[in-house]
């Protein structure tokens, strides 16, 4: 049984692999503070983001940990379903290390907005708080992805709507509680993650991976826990013909890049589904290669 779960979860999106996480941590702080009769807060007190700037500096870690925690079972269900909900369109076009990059790096942009605020504005000069929830992390993914492919429609009911449309109403809902709502420190995280999404999105379309050095420090992280194997010794003999296999693969891996590219422009200018069962079979193929 063991074995089988964590096979699972191996094999699972890394979609999923963050939707367990989030439910596992949950369960866990939930259950402990019934157990102890305490409240949720004191277990969590190191992990959750703090406002004040001297806190914040005792722990710099929280500005990832803040993103895996909720006391409340609506709020994960709802940060759940959206995470699940808008994770479907981005692996469908990117690989796993990109969506934690845009997920783990909403979640700070996030908590440093909060943090910015709370320190900033006179308006929460007199408040307390601390920030918690994946909030931010998964408005980061809903927005670049909304903003990469702003025209991809869906059908709800009878009526078609873009993914521009959708972040475009939750985001200014944002912005019009931001004054009223008793939830002023997550609505702030909202606007940061959300601003990242934006800006990422827009320079990835311009060919730059403003993300790409967390995506590195990610691998580098993977690395540490890896097994390490030595290979053994093979002896290999110099031919001319593996030379000109390695530069015709190179050559199809460059047309191939050319197609992927091609594609991609074609589903940030129409939507996806404007795409041939071909080229979709063809940028799952690719996709499945990397």
């Amino acid at each position: 049984m063991a074995k089988s779960l964590s096979y699972q979860f191996k094999t699972a999106s890394i979609a999923i692999k963050l939707i367990a996480i989030n439910v596992v941590v949950y369960l866990l702080v939930n259950l402990l503070a019934f157990f102890l009769q305490v409240n949720p807060g004191y277990l969590t007190q190191w992990f959750v983001l703090p406002d004040g700037i001297f806190e914040v500096i005792l722990q710099p870690w929280s500005f990832i940990t803040y993103a895996f925690l909720h006391f409340g079972f609506f709020h994960l269900l709802f940060n759940m379903l959206m995470l699940y909900w808008f994770s479907n369109f981005i692996l469908n076009l990117f690989d796993a290390k990109r969506f934690l990059t845009i997920y783990l790096l909403g979640a700070i942009f996030g908590g440093l907005l909060y943090v910015l605020a709370y320190n900033i504005f006179p308006v929460f000069a007199n408040s307390s708080a601390y920030l918690l929830g994946a909030s931010g992390a998964v408005t980061a993914i809903m927005i670049f992805i909304a903003t990469y492919t702003p025209n991809t429609a869906f059908r709800i009911f009878t009526f078609t709507i873009k993914l521009w449309q959708i972040a475009a109403v939750l985001f200014l809902l944002d912005l019009v509680r931001l004054p009223t709502s008793g939830n002023t420190g997550g609505l702030l995280a909202h606007i940061g993650g959300a601003l990242f999404g934006y800006y990422y999105a827009i320079q990835l379309s311009k060919g730059k991976d403003i993300g790409l050095w967390f995506t590195n420090f990610i691998t580098w992280v993977e690395d540490l826990f890896k097994p390490r194997t030595k290979k053994p010794f093979k002896k290999v003999h110099r031919t001319t013909r593996p030379t000109q296999q390695r530069s015709t693969t190179k050559a199809d891996k460059s047309e191939n890049q050319k197609k992927v590219d091609a594609i991609l422009d074609k589903i940030g200018k129409s939507g996806y589904d404007s795409l041939t069962k071909a080229e979709k079979d063809f940028l799952f193929k690719a996709g499945k290669e990397d």
